[in-house]
């Protein structure tokens, strides 16, 4: 198709006539930057005026910034969360938004242990649909010809309840899956997939992957790019693949599927994909079979172009794992996004993942800034807020880094988001932001978070386990270890025992591994329990005066002996190094902590 001359965008030839028309309208939204901002947050304030919230403010009708900025408070999820457990519980009168809450979207970080419930309203599936809609454009200016195959991406619903009230409950990217917008959506030669709807919304996590693996087998030849949310998934799905080669060749032999799948409208669908081939399944078995994973992905897709997964954060731990089994494929991480608003999108999807950065959209929140200081690189013990003054989109400073703080159409105003953002440059006058971390988060696999606090009362409660023995934990440290999958946690712990003939015994400690599980979030447990991406936690205990030698390390590394503090999550080879070469004995959880979908607010 010939393409408007008029519609070309600065960013590059686009591929066709509705690319030029996202790629001019990114154009507009990132060149008119602060203008945008202005005009989002005046919408925000004219809407929900009369709410509840916003009333208790005395804002008297004021749209504009300064007056926003200077009556408004900068809140965290326990600030509002009465005004939202109200909600949950039923009461619809304007709260927090003029428009009803539609549903709640269930965050990975938890509030006393329990997931937060961010509010949503029914247009917010449009703005989500919008930045969805921007992503391929962009991706077509670096890969040409993707409208020649299909993507095999394995995504999956999760569980959802309902709140007292009546309100569904869920997480973001089930409410999107579940919804009309991605049921109903139309046909794109962009974004074909492998997957049948009815994989994906098949809310058994088996079922959906076994299926998923199985379309894109069948389609070896057509996979241009794979993909999962999040690169512990892509990892999960080919250690699935290692383990269930059999049956799925077998599948594909016979063109019988597997008596595990029940579930009806899978199974209906799968008998119109599922034919027999002898010859694939004998390639699927012959290749499946080797010892060596090495390059596995490009082997059983050869087209593959690239990977479609997010490898910042904590996924940046996976990136060597990836490499191994995709040889080295590109790693495109094309948006970013929260349970509490979608932010922006990756205008470079191509390049290293050590180089992403996200050019946030003015259109979709009204965005603040606060300054962050970390430790320097040579004291990494320590970490500091700057308690300067938010600031805007548009004037944030190149090198900076800062904490996102969102105001959305939704009914959140001046929130704590608790990612930290590094400011690395700017498309036109919208700034583009390398993802830094979550703060105050230690431990992360999936899409769980652990802090510091959490933590600290696992380690109480289990240790209380040892207290019939005279022994106490001393020390302890942590750290996620990816090289297995699923990833799982490790604790180091360094043990006084008082009594050496009354220790605690290898079952004993094992029930602590387990004991710690029981004290983790809903989403850790959630991880473990339903999604199966996470592995059994592990303690790994360490002699007698290790920690002892962690501070005499630190030290000499340049940290002040009256200022260190034991870090309670490591990942410094060196430092891991020192802990491992002293383990006397290692511990894992036997059984599955508690875990149930239906709890309720």
């Amino acid at each position: 198709m010939a393409v408007d001359s008029t519609l070309s965008s600065p960013l590059g030839p686009p591929a066709c006539e509705k690319d030029a028309k996202a790629l001019q309208f990114i154009e507009e939204m990132t060149r008119n930057a602060d203008a945008v901002q202005e005009r989002v947050l005046a919408e925000i304030l004219s809407r929900n005026a009369n709410t509840e919230y916003l009333k208790r403010f005395h804002l008297d009708g004021a749209t504009d910034r300064e007056t926003f900025k200077s009556m408004v408070p900068v809140i965290t999820y326990e600030d509002v969360q009465p005004e939202i457990q109200r909600i949950a519980n039923g009461d619809r009168s304007p709260i927090l938004s003029a428009q009803p809450i539609s549903e709640f979207l269930t965050s990975s970080g938890t509030s006393a242990g329990e997931r937060k419930l961010m509010p949503t309203i029914k247009e917010e599936l449009d703005r989500r649909q919008l930045l969805y809609s921007l992503l391929m454009p962009v991706m077509n200016l670096y890969v040409p010809g993707l409208d020649k195959g299909k993507g095999l991406y394995f995504l999956f619903v999760k569980s959802e309840s309902r709140t007292p009230g009546g309100l569904l409950a869920r997480p973001v990217l089930t409410s999107y899956y579940k919804s009309q917008h991605f049921k109903t959506r139309p046909y794109d030669p962009y974004n074909v997939y492998t997957s049948p709807n009815e994989a994906i919304l098949c809310p058994d996590s088996f079922q959906s992957m076994y299926t998923q693996m199985l379309c894109g087998l069948i389609e070896r030849n057509q996979v241009l790019r794979l993909g999962a949310v999040f690169a512990s998934g892509l990892l999960r799905a080919i250690r699935f693949l290692q383990l269930n080669w059999p049956e799925l060749a077998h599948d594909i032999r016979t063109g019988n599927l597997n008596s595990r799948i029940t579930d009806p409208t899978l199974k209906g669908c799968m008998k119109e994909i599922l034919k027999p081939d002898p010859e694939l399944a004998s390639f699927v078995a012959r290749e499946c079979s080797k010892e060596d994973w090495e390059g596995m992905i490009t082997r059983i897709w050869p087209n593959t172009k690239y990977l479609d997964v997010i490898v910042t954060g904590a996924m940046a731990q996976y990136i060597p794992t990836l490499n191994y089994y995709s040889g080295g494929l590109p790693m495109a991480c094309t948006m970013y996004a929260s349970s509490e608003c979608y932010f922006g999108l990756n205008l470079n999807p191509m390049c290293k993942p050590s180089e992403v950065s996200y050019t946030i959209m003015p259109n979709m929140a009204y965005f603040e800034f606060l300054p962050h200081e970390s430790g320097s690189a040579n004291s990494p013990w320590l970490t500091h807020d700057s308690p300067d003054e938010l600031v805007e989109l548009a004037d944030v400073e190149v090198g900076r880094e800062y904490e996102l703080v969102i105001t959305t159409y939704a009914g959140l105003y001046r929130y704590h988001v608790g990612d930290i953002l590094r400011v690395t440059g700017f498309h036109n006058s919208a700034p583009q932001f390398h993802f830094v971390r979550r703060k105050n988060v230690l431990l992360s696999i999936d899409s769980d978070k652990t802090d510091e606090s959490e933590l600290q009362c696992a380690v109480e409660n289990a240790s209380k386990l040892l207290s019939g023995f005279n022994t106490s934990v001393v020390e302890y440290t942590s750290y996620a270890d990816t090289r297995t999958i699923p990833g799982h946690y490790v604790i180091y712990w360094e043990l006084l025992t008082k009594d050496s003939a009354n220790s605690p015994s290898h079952e004993v400690l094992d029930r602590c591994c387990l004991e710690m599980e029981e004290s983790l979030n809903s989403v850790y447990r959630q991880c473990r329990v339903s999604d199966h991406s996470i592995g059994p936690l592990e303690i790994r205990v360490v002699r007698s005066g290790t920690f002892e030698e962690l501070m005499d390390y630190a030290i000499s590394r340049g940290a002040s002996i009256n200022q260190y503090k034991v870090p309670r999550c490591v990942n410094f080879t060196p430092i891991m190094e020192l802990l491992d070469s002293r383990v006397v004995s290692v511990h894992f959880s036997k059984d599955l902590p508690h875990w149930t979908p239906e709890r309720k607010r």
